[in-house]
């Protein structure tokens, strides 16, 4: 199972945000961040928080690969 942030990081450009500009504003560390960039779960609390600061839901931030 692979877990697909594309969306996000589709929705970060469009923004005009960095990565570490949405650390700092959701607060998430740095290892998250890692782990999402290689496709592993992550807590949905975490995802819920970005969820909140972009106005978007779950499901145009992550996508799941069977």
């Amino acid at each position: 199972m692979v877990y697909n942030y594309n969306g996000l990081w589709k929705m970060l450009i469009d923004k005009n945000l960095k990565k570490s500009d949405l650390m700092k504003k959701v607060g998430i560390a740095s290892s998250t961040m890692a782990k999402m960039g290689k496709g592993l779960p992550v807590k949905l609390e975490v995802l819920a928080r970005i969820c909140r600061e972009l106005d978007c839901n779950i499901g145009e931030i992550l996508r799941i690969d069977y």
